[in-house]
Order: C-alpha cells, then structure tokens, then sequence
C-alpha cells in the first residue's frame, strides 16, 4: 500500500512539476532575451505573493518527486530497508524543501 501511495506521490508532483518547469523556462528566455540584470529581476519578484506561490509549489513538488526517486535508487543500489530507508526518504525531502524554501523566500521577501 505504501508502494502505491509512493507511486501516486510521486506522479502527481511530475503532473504539477511539468507547467511549473515550462513556466519557469519561458521566465528566464523572457529575462534573458529582456536583459534584465539581477537587480531588475530582485525588483520585480520582491513582495510578490504570486512568484512566491509559484516558486514555493515548485520547490514542494521538487522536494516530494525528488525524494520518492531518491527512495528508489538508494533502495535498489544500496539495499537500504525499513526505518533507515524511511529516514533517508524524509531526510532528502526536508533538506531540499528547507534549502529551496530559504530560496525563495530570499527572491520575493527578503
């Protein structure tokens, strides 16, 4: 049952990654192709709630798919099992969602 949920999981955060990932992409051709500097870039994205929205689900779906994967390969190559797998797996997902969050909080309110 965990396997399934895992599954799902880690579906779902590609489905809600995938527009996330081309949007983000055509921000940074539409900032390029622009010129904006990075000042210009801080300046539009400070106090921001809805890069802030956009950004934070991204970085939640990096940080679920990402580990749910992770989970996987470390099971598969390294035989970890149980508890220590489980750890692992929540050990990855709040060490990219801590690191990503801090980002960007940094870009849109700091």
């Amino acid at each position: 049952m965990l396997d399934l949920r895992l599954y799902m999981a880690q579906r779902l955060s590609a489905l809600i990654m995938g527009p996330l990932v081309l949007g983000h992409i055509a921000v940074m051709i539409y900032a390029i192709q622009g010129g904006l500097s990075v000042g210009e870039i801080l300046g539009r994205t400070q106090g921001s709630l809805a890069w802030f929205a956009f950004y934070g689900l991204f970085v939640l779906a990096v940080s679920i798919h990402a580990a749910i994967g992770l989970r996987v390969i470390v099971h598969e190559w390294l035989g970890l099992r149980g508890g220590a797998l489980q750890a692992f797996t929540w050990a990855v997902a709040l060490g990219l969602l801590v690191l990503g969050g801090r980002s960007v909080w940094a870009v849109t309110f700091a």
